[in-house]
């Protein structure tokens, strides 16, 4: 491996006197691929400023090869001293990087760089920014939260753009399907201090629990060694009086190993207050419609949503999303077509901008809305400081205001907030932005222990894949705008039924379209079906009847009710199965058919 072009070793820095890093280390090579991991809060994001000179430790050592070019992306990108899109881009570049680089990234990106800064939403700031830092291709690229406020095509554009550089891209993102596709190399930071795995983030987590296991089994070895120190300086044989002040000092210093050995931060408690049962039809939509200025935003959709669905919606930032959601919660009136809700629906709602929060609010009246200093949960009326502790806040932040919170922690806040909220719809928009992987994870495992219905708006493929049950995605395809299909299963369900990925950002040319113009191009040219072809056109079909009989007895499996309760490990493996054959499927199907097309084409 060639020598590291950047090393961080040693790093200490502290807040406020709290430290928050102590000894942590980053060591980067040309090419590498590291990603940073961790609770909110415990530096990740600090460390990474570090690396790229923008804070200086307190302690410690940063090394630079010299010439090595830096790109930085911050999570709030600041535009606001250029005139426009393009010149702010310009100005990330080098003497000698091309320009035009900076041109074609906007456009793929879907900005034309004409766009005043202040005008910009969300999404599009994100889109400059990345143009920004993407344009002169660094030694080393630096990605805080890359794909927040990014729709799906420009997530998986960009994991596509990224995979094509050279540079080495140290990353911080809570997208596990993201890091899994692009990581090859995992910091972990915890309790201020780093630690390395050297293979990517899909293999991480199984390896931190193991670490985890091994430093609880050592503490239980120290609990029991100063029982058992404890036990024979009470009643143990009188002996020498110098052996007895050895052991008791061996006693102190056990018990000061303890009190200095590092605790891990709480996790997050999530309860959700249930309402009554709803009745079994939850929502029905029959053909309804929505257009704005003449433009479809939702054209002749129907759909049944029941008790105890879990639906997601995806699509493009701008397909209308939060207009297919409004309208199956009866929030907004179609223009054509009807909407059916059924009875005793008690529902709560996390809005994607956390626009409900008032940022003069402190977070006690953000909780119990300005109502005394209790708040009912699950049944239960706890005090606010208690029920602020379930979201890891500390007690000492019960005055602060909303606007003096993070991110994080206003996520946290509105996810507070909205299971306090007795319900039995719950209605997520964007529910995972800015929550660290442990909190997802139990948001996860609340949503499927929840008895209502779930609907949620995302562009977490991994957070998708784990919750929902079915999947109504923007179709943006010729037969035309406003079209939205439902999927059964998650999103890597929906697409392998779709058979081709969702639309990069920016892309006017689909793979099906680039497919069928390499096989004119060839057909032109007087191309013949190769032997290789041939043999494919004859074994295809029997490759594909082979898959869909395996389809079939998968998911005779997995039709068992009784199949999950007995066999949790075999049903999740039997489900990602179902997957993989389907993919097959898809593909082969997809081969047979170009080939059968250019079969005919070159007969012709």
């Amino acid at each position: 491996m060639a020598p590291p072009i950047l090393i961080l070793r040693d790093i200490d820095l502290s807040f406020g006197g709290t430290p928050l890093l102590e000894g942590a280390a980053l060591s980067v090579s040309p090419g590498e691929r590291p990603c940073l991991v961790g609770r909110n809060g415990s530096g990740k994001s600090t460390l990474l400023k570090i690396a790229a000179g923008m804070i200086e430790a307190d302690d410690g050592e940063r090394f630079v090869q010299p010439g090595v070019t830096m790109r930085y992306l911050p999570q709030e990108p600041d535009l606001s001293a250029y005139n426009d899109v393009l010149s702010y881009v310009q100005a990330g570049l080098a003497p000698g990087d091309d320009g035009h680089r900076a041109i074609y990234l906007l456009q793929q990106l879907g900005l034309k760089g004409d766009e005043a800064p202040a005008h910009l939403s969300g999404g599009e700031t994100r889109r400059a920014a990345l143009a920004r830092v993407l344009a002169p291709e660094p030694d080393i690229l630096m990605l805080d939260e890359p794909t927040n406020h990014l729709d799906l095509p420009a997530i998986e554009w960009l994991e596509t753009e990224l995979r094509s550089l050279r540079s080495a891209i140290v990353m911080v993102s809570h997208d596990r399907r993201f890091l899994s596709n692009l990581s090859r190399a995992t910091v972990w930071l915890n309790l201020g201090e780093t630690r390395t795995l050297n293979r990517g983030f899909a293999e991480f987590e199984a390896w931190r629990d193991e670490l985890l296991q091994q430093e609880e089994d050592e503490q239980h070895k120290l609990d029991r060694k100063i029982v058992r120190e404890e036990h024979w300086l009470t009643y143990g044989v009188t002996a020498r009086r110098k052996r007895n002040q050895r052991r008791l000092r061996d006693l102190q210093g056990l018990r000061q190993a303890r009190r200095e050995r590092p605790r891990q931060a709480g996790d997050v408690r999530l309860s959700v207050t249930e309402s009554g049962l709803s009745g079994k039809l939850v929502a029905e939509a029959k053909n309804i419609s929505k257009s704005y200025d003449d433009t479809p935003i939702v054209a002749d959709f129907s759909t049944r949503i029941q008790r105890g669905d879990r639906v997601g919606i995806v699509g493009p930032n701008g397909a209308g999303k939060t207009t297919l959601l409004n309208m199956l919660t009866g929030a907004l009136e179609p223009d054509t077509g009807s909407i059916r809700l059924g009875a005793n629906l008690a529902i709560a709602t996390l809005d994607q901008r956390r626009e409900s929060l008032d940022p003069n609010a402190t977070l006690s009246e953000a909780l119990t809305g300005g109502s005394g200093d209790r708040v009912s949960v699950a049944g239960q009326n706890k005090h606010v400081i208690s029920y602020m502790k379930d979201f890891l806040f500390q007690p000492e932040q019960i005055g602060t205001v909303v606007s003096a919170l993070s991110g994080g922690e206003r996520g946290r806040l509105m996810l507070a907030r909205a299971l306090a909220k007795p319900s039995n719809l719950l209605i997520l928009d964007e529910p995972t932005n800015d929550l660290d992987l442990e909190t997802l994870d139990l948001l996860q495992e609340m949503l499927a222990d929840y008895p209502g219905t779930v609907i949620l708006v995302s562009h977490d493929r991994d957070f998708l894949d784990r919750v929902v049950t079915s999947v109504i995605a923007h179709e943006d395809d010729a037969e035309g705008a406003g079209r939205w299909l439902e999927y059964a299963g998650g999103y890597s369900d929906m697409l392998a039924q779709r058979g081709a990925r969702s639309e990069p950002a920016g892309t006017n040319i689909s793979n099906k379209a680039k497919a069928t113009a390499k096989a004119k191009s060839k057909t032109k040219n007087g191309a013949k079906l190769s032997f290789k072809d041939k043999h494919a056109l004859e074994t295809l079909p029997d490759q594909m009847a082979a898959l869909q009989t395996k389809i079939g007895e998968i998911e005779q499996t997995l039709a068992d009710p009784a199949f999950y309760g007995r066999d949790p490990e075999g049903f999740d493996a039997a489900s990602a199965r179902l997957t993989i054959v389907m993919a097959e499927l898809d593909a082969a199907e997809e081969n047979w058919l170009r080939l059968e097309m250019l079969r005919e084409e070159l007969e012709a």
